[in-house]
């Protein structure tokens, strides 16, 4: 009904002005809501325990055997020599048991200035039954994902670090329909640049604190696309800002709590439509189209079709599309802010062996609608530390991870053998 009312209001105000020749209406053909979509999208789940249960943020959180996932620079801050971690945790687990996420990390700081960490995140989408007929006994296939990383990390100072990652990514999405159909993985690389600061422990009226806050870029590196006629896609890239304080009551009692926001590093989806000339064919000053067929070569050929009517092409290169995301959003500036997840967690712990642990994230509705709350625990016992988080949805759309139980285990070597405090 408003695009009826605005094509009359323009129609009556133009033909007031026989001067003019011909007016444009512009008939956006896609809809308001522009999610953005990269491949690899399972590089952004939260692969641990710990992080899921604060809210999927781990960017400016103090050290763990998972900082591989979201920040590296944090690894010579750690008071272990070396350590192991492991975690498993299972995906749309109320409709299938064999899809999972499996992450696998190993970190060794060097010296008190340098350290370096490798990782491996596997998802896999379980077992699929392809049968051409009901006699067909079949044949089984395995669509999988993984991502292989290496990071290097400096200290530049007591309080800050960086650190640079780099990342082989494998796409094995693809089902050959028969066993002579050709169905190549995807392959791509991309790189991190990650930072950390972490103060000193300050005393204050009733209890001591630290800042803490942190940057990464992720997922830095080209397009690539699933098989040689498809279209090429991003990869998930994305710049995470957090920051957070811990309160230290005593020797036994601390809690810190931190913030951190997300955006993706990758263009908006513009808006599609038409723009249809209306032409003064009988130079009376009437601008009209026959009812909506055109009445002459001319009109055709001035209109246009599945063109861009809002926003910009996201058909550029990877780092083009670095810059171009800050400001391509065809709402501006307030769909910018909207291209924004953000994220609170809370994190108790006493005498260094027992956590509890509890975070919301929030994602805008027109841009993926996720919505949840997520608690856990962790344990600590000599040199284990095990992690367990639990995801409650928020948002009318359900999350493949609701009601999912979240394992992780770690294995520190050396603890104790840097007093960072």
């Amino acid at each position: 009904m408003k695009k009826h009312i605005l094509t009359f209001v323009t129609l009556a105000i133009v033909s007031l002005n026989y001067a003019q020749e011909e007016v444009t209406q512009i008939i956006p053909s896609t809809s308001d809501t522009r999610v953005i979509t990269t491949g690899l999208p399972f590089m952004l789940i939260a692969p641990d325990a710990r992080s899921a249960s604060l809210g999927d943020m781990g960017v400016a959180t103090s050290m763990d055997g998972y900082s591989q996932q979201y920040n590296p620079a944090k690894y010579v801050f750690s008071e272990a020599k070396q350590g192991v971690s492991l975690s498993y945790t299972p995906y749309l687990s109320k409709l299938v048991n064999d899809i999972s996420i499996s992450y696998l990390t190993y970190y060794n700081r060097l010296n008190d200035v340098s350290a370096f960490s490798v990782g491996l995140k596997y998802f896999s989408l379980g077992e699929i039954l392809l049968t051409d007929s009901a006699d067909d006994p079949g044949r089984t296939v395995k669509p999988n994902e993984f991502a292989v990383d290496g990071a290097y990390t400096l200290r530049l100072s007591d309080q800050f670090a960086m650190a640079v990652a780099m990342r082989f990514m494998r796409s094995n999405l693809r089902i050959n329909g028969s066993p002579n159909s050709n169905a190549d993985p995807a392959n791509t690389f991309g790189a991190d640049i990650t930072g950390y600061y972490q103060s000193e422990e300050e005393a204050y009226n009733d209890f001591n604190g630290r800042w803490r806050a942190g940057f990464a870029i992720q997922n830095l590196g080209p397009r690539f696309k699933y098989d040689d006629g498809g279209t090429e896609v991003f990869q998930p890239t994305n710049l995470r800002l957090g920051a957070g304080f811990d309160f230290i009551f005593d020797q036994y009692n601390k809690l810190a709590v931190t913030a951190e926001v997300t955006k993706y590093l990758v263009p908006t989806p513009p808006i599609y439509g038409d723009k249809i000339v209306f032409t003064d064919t009988n130079d009376d000053g009437v601008f009209d189209t026959d009812d909506g067929d055109f009445q002459t070569e001319e009109q055709l050929e001035a209109s246009e079709y599945d063109v861009i009517v809002g926003g910009q092409s996201n058909d550029v290169s990877f780092l083009t599309g670095v810059f171009q995301s800050f400001g391509d959003a065809p709402g501006g500036f307030s769909e910018e802010l909207r291209e924004f997840t953000w994220a609170l967690g809370a994190e108790y712990t006493y005498q260094d062996n027992f956590s509890f642990r509890g975070g919301y994230f929030n994602e805008a509705d027109d841009k993926g609608a996720r919505k949840f709350f997520a608690l856990g625990a962790g344990f600590k016992y000599t040199t284990i530390n095990v992690d367990l988080s639990y995801l409650f949805s928020a948002s009318k759309v359900q999350s493949p991870l609701e009601n999912t139980l979240r394992f992780s285990l770690t294995f520190n070597f050396g603890d104790g053998e840097y007093n960072e405090y």
